[in-house]
């Protein structure tokens, strides 16, 4: 094919890649460089207060996460994109949440894994660009490597960290993936937002289940339930439980909560549409699935990457938490003898709460 640009023509290239990424049905795209020093800082401040719980790996990546050029010697550039994941049809998640006999899953999980999604558009526009300039060097990333891709869209201008840690945009709220193409295409930056828009606003500090969110912009995951439901693969410790309710995959309260939602775009992503009902599914429903029915009802859900076995833990404490009744009780003792003595436990936490326990 005949090349129309070349890296030598960088402003018209980086025009070119932005209106791809569009056209492939990402949301927003912007360009940064390398340089998140002062993101650094903060990571690694994070890290000696211990906030990453049991996500050791954070800790063995060391720089290259907030040195790109670690992670991928060359880098100059990094391509930072988004993509809309609010499925429209769901329903309402405040009635799901206050539904306290049915399961609350965060919404990004409600469809096909958002990883296979994105990366493949990914890859398509670094195509697209390779048809433009020829071979260049690249790397796509899609929550998948030590990648600081938040620090990165706030850098790149897509929009803020706001003070829960997520990343904000007065023009799409915060219900979006991000993704990134690290590249050595000497392509002109973005600007940066000149500051952040939370001002005086504390609703998603008040709003979080567990008190996670220790002080503006410093989350602790280890009281996330974001984190005990998905992260961690222990006992979920006795003290969050009850503050869990019906949360059995992620919790999404401080994004409920945040004003800026009110711009937020529900998703035209087909393949984030709702799957199995998993939007307003039965905790008695959900709780009898076996490992078989776990792993072919979630193959391709981002879900299933947690396991049955944290599966059942976090619908057995979401029980605990749940109405009594007679199914209930009955549901939770078919599981008393489970393999698992995670479960077990978990099981045995929950059939207390409803003072059966023999």
């Amino acid at each position: 094919m005949t090349q129309q640009l070349t890296i030598d023509e960088p402003d018209q290239l980086a025009r070119f890649i932005k209106r791809s990424a569009i056209d492939l049905g990402l949301s927003r795209c912007a360009i940064t460089d390398t340089d998140l020093s002062t993101h650094e800082t903060h990571l690694l401040n994070w890290l000696d207060d211990g906030f990453h719980g049991e996500m050791d790996y954070m800790h063995r990546h060391g720089t290259r996460r907030s040195r790109p050029t670690e992670l991928v010697p060359g880098t100059l550039r990094i391509v930072s994109v988004t993509l809309d994941y609010y499925p429209p049809e769901s329903r309402d998640a405040n009635t799901v949440l206050a539904e306290h006999h049915n399961a609350y899953i965060s919404r990004y999980a409600l469809g096909r894994d958002y990883h296979k999604v994105m990366r493949s558009r990914l890859q398509k526009l670094a195509s697209l660009i390779t048809e433009q300039v020829g071979d260049f060097g690249y790397r796509a990333f899609v929550d998948s490597a030590p990648v600081l891709e938040k620090a990165i869209a706030e850098k790149a201008g897509l929009g803020w960290i706001g003070k829960h840690s997520n990343l904000l945009s007065n023009q799409a709220g915060s219900w979006f993936f991000i993704g990134e193409l690290y590249t050595d295409l000497p392509l002109p930056v973005d600007a940066p937002l000149p500051q952040s828009h939370c001002g005086s606003c504390t609703a998603c500090i008040q709003a979080c289940p567990t008190q996670a969110i220790v002080a503006p912009y410093r989350v602790d995951a280890r009281r996330c339930i974001s984190y005990l439901t998905i992260e961690l693969k222990g006992s979920i410790p006795v003290e969050f439980r009850k503050a869990m309710g019906n949360r059995i995959y992620g919790c999404d309260d401080c994004q409920l909560v945040c004003p800026f939602n009110k711009f937020s775009n529900d998703t035209t992503e087909t393949d984030f549409a709702v799957r199995h009902e998993l939007d307003s599914a039965s905790l008695i429903e959900l709780f009898r699935w076996t490992e078989e029915d776990f792993r072919t009802r979630l193959a391709g859900n981002a879900i299933h990457r947690i396991g049955h076995e944290s599966w059942l833990r976090n619908i057995a404490v979401a029980l605990g938490n749940a109405p009594t009744s007679q199914a209930l009780v009955r549901c939770l003792e078919s599981r008393r003898n489970d393999a698992s003595a995670i479960v077990r436990e978990h099981v045995d936490w929950a059939l207390v709460q409803h003072q059966l326990d023999d």
